[in-house]
């Protein structure tokens, strides 16, 4: 029977737009011109992009930096929106685009323990039962009440992805930042990674580290310049990827 789509990206477009420092001359032209024209240009970080992803799969986004890999990420998990295109998805989405994002500095980890967990779309009562699990997970349990501001990237990073498996999400999207953590910890997040993907859920991870997708993703997808260039087995995405280096 067929898996169920989880992830579907239509036609997607999107640009940012790079402002650069001109020369005085450039920028008195521009002025005497009546302000004419653009004094910075639009960079388009994806160029009509399709991707469908079905429930239960493990997805690798590969390119070379500014391949528009990451801009992908943040596009399925809402915290961007397309220029054009449409993007849906089915279920509780989670996962870690950034170190700390969404973490307020001046409340304790304990308090972004909740608030995160909301945002992720538990409930009160679902957070207080996985707490002291996340707590463990995370192994910062001396420094759970004290304001995060104080707390070290490798620091956020643990508790930022023990609040985001414990979510038990169907779709989990994973960011380079992996490698922010020691090694012991990657280890006990790839472990976790691989319980979730045994369990049925999705996975969509951008990695640099082709020799970590080739054991975690049966499927990868490569982009270059915006454009999706491949989509298939993980084996033949990291070869290409090799042979571009």
């Amino acid at each position: 029977m067929d898996r169920p789509t989880v992830i579907e990206v239509e036609n997607v477009r999107k640009d940012f737009v790079l402002r650069h420092t001109r020369s005085v001359k450039e920028a008195f032209v521009w002025l005497i011109k009546g302000r004419k024209g653009d004094l910075s240009e639009k960079f388009s970080a994806l160029k009509k992009a399709d991707l469908t992803v079905s429930q239960g799969e493990t997805v690798a986004l590969l390119g070379l930096n500014g391949s528009g890999k990451s801009t992908l990420l943040k596009l399925i998990s809402g915290v961007m929106q397309p220029d054009a295109g449409s993007i849906r998805t089915r279920g509780r989405v989670a996962g870690l685009i950034e170190v700390g994002a969404g973490f307020h500095g001046d409340l304790t980890g304990r308090d972004n323990v909740y608030l995160n967990g909301a945002i992720l779309g538990m409930t009160e009562k679902q957070i207080e039962e996985r707490f002291d699990d996340i707590v463990e997970f995370s192994e910062i349990g001396q420094f759970i009440d004290t304001e995060v501001k104080f707390y070290s990237s490798g620091m956020y990073l643990r508790l930022a992805f023990s609040v985001a498996v414990h979510t038990d999400p169907d779709v989990f999207l994973v960011d380079e930042i992996l490698a922010v953590g020691d090694e012991p910890f990657q280890r006990k997040c790839i472990a976790k990674i691989r319980e979730l993907s045994a369990a049925g859920k999705t996975l969509v991870v951008v990695s640099h580290d082709l020799d970590l997708v080739s054991t975690v993703c049966e499927r990868g997808v490569l982009l270059e310049h915006g454009d999706l260039l491949f989509d298939g087995p993980i084996e033949e995405a990291v070869r290409r990827m090799r042979a571009d280096r």
